[in-house]
């Protein structure tokens, strides 16, 4: 499957390099970029990308109203978006994460881990770079008081409430499927039922979820 890529980002040598390079994969395709927010909305309304790779911050619009448009469009129609920053420890990448975006990279990283990032992005099925993310919302979380369990759990079974902790610790679904010792189309069921429940639309955003519930808890060494 080929996977169609969007690009927005406000400096015009980024949007070439970053296409130069996914272009040159056999299983990506640059369909357009977006030097705004605004015009990154309104080509993936018209361009229908897999991927949206989102620069944080741009005129007009940044990338973070951007991404909240975005992802508020109905699923059939609403593609991963995979946030583009120059800070490892961002609250506008949190805030982006919260809402559904599936992670974020560092505009400087090397170019195997963006070629990487948008693969795992587009599968679905891990965290994207699950020690980083986790420590830009483990920060976010620290200097918060403790929260108690959210009736937002209620709703899951006690498997499902084990698959939400391991998607927070970072676990693939195959990882997950060796834990607890099921097939890997089982943790799938899991994962889409823990997803539906409790609303979420990406793996990311369950992990905020699992921190916001208080079914984990930052610094908690049990979780690590």
């Amino acid at each position: 499957m080929t996977i169609k890529v969007l690009i927005a980002d406000d400096q015009a040598m980024v949007r070439a390099g970053f296409a130069a390079l996914l272009n040159a994969q056999e299983d990506i395709d640059i369909v357009g970029d977006a030097p705004d927010g605004v015009a990154a909305v309104t080509e993936t309304t018209r361009l229908r990308p897999d991927v949206v790779l989102m620069d944080v911050r741009m005129p007009t619009m940044d990338g973070l109203e951007a991404a909240k448009r975005i992802l508020s469009a109905p699923e059939a129609r609403r593609p991963r978006v995979l946030m583009l920053t120059t800070f490892d420890i961002d609250d506008y990448v949190y805030e982006a994460l919260r809402m559904g975006a599936s992670g974020f990279l560092l505009k400087d990283a090397p170019p195997g881990d963006l070629i990487s990032a948008v693969r795992i992005v587009a599968a679905g099925d891990a965290l994207l770079a699950p020690s980083v993310t986790r420590r830009l919302i483990e920060e976010c979380f620290k200097a918060r008081p403790a929260l108690r369990r959210s009736s937002r759990l209620d709703a899951l079974t006690p498997r499902e409430e084990e698959v939400l902790r391991l998607i927070a610790r970072g676990l693939s679904n195959p990882e997950i499927a060796a834990a607890l010792f099921v097939s890997e189309q089982t943790v799938k069921t899991h994962v889409g039922k823990v997803f539906a429940k409790l609303e979420l639309r990406d793996r990311a955003q369950a992990v905020v979820c699992a921190y916001e519930t208080g079914l984990v808890t930052a610094g908690d060494p049990r979780e690590s």
